[in-house]
């Protein structure tokens, strides 16, 4: 059982989440006055049927409240730093089939705000606003808002960027939660590992994922789970799940449970029968040594750009050794060959969202080694990043690579015959970036010694 950290067992610092993102407004606006006015998701009914869709808090509305609740509003009056709650009153109704909800009282206790009302209470708290805060702006996010709040103006795109900078770097609070989701992971990951080798079906994995994410008190998947064995491993966000496993070498299994919001995401690359076959071993140590190299580099002010081309650097060096590429190292990084087997980016931003906010992505790049890079900055202490680099082997993006002089002179087709079946390899941790260096938060056993003995039986974690 993954324990609760003793810094969990408090509230959630909401109010210094209001008190950021106001300094941040201040920063890019003059005068900054008013009320910011966000409001959470509300319940949605699944189309043609009288049941409630999964429901999904506003991550924007949860950073600054909390508060897992549908149907909620929140007013902080920036002036007086006075953060409101606005949750469901009873309904008598509903009590009927869902139970007493949560009162104010309770709710007080349970959230870092300064007031907690219904919302039947929001319209006659507008009205009670100070007459001066209502002669400046209302700060809320375009398209998320029922109601306009009757401000001189309104300003409806900064606060959203506002809180997209600021969920950036993590205070202790987030990391915490970011590590316990982590910790129940790492769990599920390695049950995943005791499982493979009577595994029939891809969905078996899964379903030993999910239970013990659940059981461990993480009900939510930070993501959809890729549960991808063989040559379905090259399909980078293969969905699923369900094809048998019979006759395949590996598994990828890219999952992380979510705790409070907050997610995880580890990916493992593991051999099916207990042990990894030569043309398997040897791509999964360069990939491995791809991520170990990465994650050294990683610190404050590092240039995440660079990381991800060194990634590409160690990837040319392997697969020149075992030669499915050949020729001039330089040569093959300025020709971007290595993408045809590392399409992706080296990683992302991770908290609220598994691909988090904050890391300005140029899909529109020219240059394909950097298209999908999901961050191109640098990378601030207290930020939590991705790292992880892979190998695939998909004909549907190797194979114009083969058919373009440019790439082809660099790649030895009879050697890459040989690989194609071990489909793809991806090793995947979560890293917290310091002042001096880095924190790895995943524990998941990734060292194909340990790997190997608890998919055979031998070990006990």
């Amino acid at each position: 059982m993954a324990s609760l950290p003793e810094e969990l067992k408090g509230k959630y610092p909401a109010k210094s989440h209001a008190k950021r993102v106001v300094e941040y407004l201040k920063s890019k606006s003059q005068d900054v006055k008013g009320i910011i006015y966000l409001e959470g998701q509300k319940t949605k009914m699944i189309e043609d049927n009288d049941g409630t869709a999964p429901f999904r808090q506003r991550r924007y509305f949860y950073y600054l409240t909390g508060c897992p609740l549908p149907d909620c509003s929140f007013i902080y009056d920036i002036e007086n730093a006075k953060s409101t709650l606005f949750i469901p009153p009873i309904d008598a109704d509903d009590v009927i089939w869902s139970g007493l909800p949560l009162s104010p009282a309770e709710a007080s206790n349970i959230y870092d705000v300064d007031e907690v009302l219904t919302t039947t209470e929001l319209e006659s708290a507008f009205a009670r606003l100070p007459h001066d805060v209502k002669q400046v702006t209302a700060w809320v996010i375009k398209d998320q808002i029922s109601i306009k709040p009757d401000f001189t103006s309104t300003d409806d795109s900064l606060v959203k960027q506002a809180i997209e900078r600021c969920r950036i770097v993590k205070d202790s609070y987030e990391i915490a939660l970011t590590r316990h989701a982590n910790a129940v992971s790492t769990l599920a990951h390695t049950a995943s590992l005791r499982a493979a080798k009577r595994a029939k079906n891809e969905r078996e994995i899964e379903a030993i994922f999910l239970q013990q994410s659940i059981a461990h008190g993480c009900r939510e998947q930070a993501y959809h789970s890729i549960v991808a064995s063989g040559v379905n491993a090259a399909t980078l966000h293969y969905q699923k799940n369900d094809e048998p496993t019979a006759g395949r070498l590996n598994l990828l299994l890219d999952a992380g449970a979510e705790f409070r919001c907050y997610a995880s995401d580890i990916t493992r690359t593991f051999p099916l029968s207990g042990s990894f076959t030569a043309e398997s071993r040897a791509i999964y140590d360069i990939v491995l040594r791809m991520q170990k190299e990465c994650t050294h580099r990683i610190r404050a002010g590092v240039d995440w750009e660079e990381v991800h081309s060194l990634a590409h650097r160690v990837a040319i060096d392997g697969m020149l050794d075992l030669g499915i590429l050949k020729g001039n190292h330089d040569e093959i990084f300025a020709a971007r060959t290595s993408c045809a087997f590392f399409p992706h980016g080296l990683g992302h931003y991770l908290g609220l969202d598994t691909h988090d906010t904050g890391g300005d992505p140029n899909y529109a790049d020219t240059d394909p080694m950097f298209r999908y890079l999901r961050v191109r900055a640098k990378l601030p202490a207290g930020s939590i990043v991705t790292v992880e680099p892979g190998i695939y082997f998909c004909r549907f993006i190797i194979d114009p690579y083969l058919k373009d002089p440019k790439h082809a002179a660099f790649i030895d087709k009879t050697v890459l015959d040989r690989y194609w079946t071990v489909g793809g390899v991806r090793i995947e941790d979560n890293i917290l970036v310091t002042d001096d260096g880095f924190e790895n938060l995943t524990t998941a056993i990734k060292e194909v010694d340990e790997m190997e003995k608890i998919i055979n039986g031998e070990a006990q974690s």
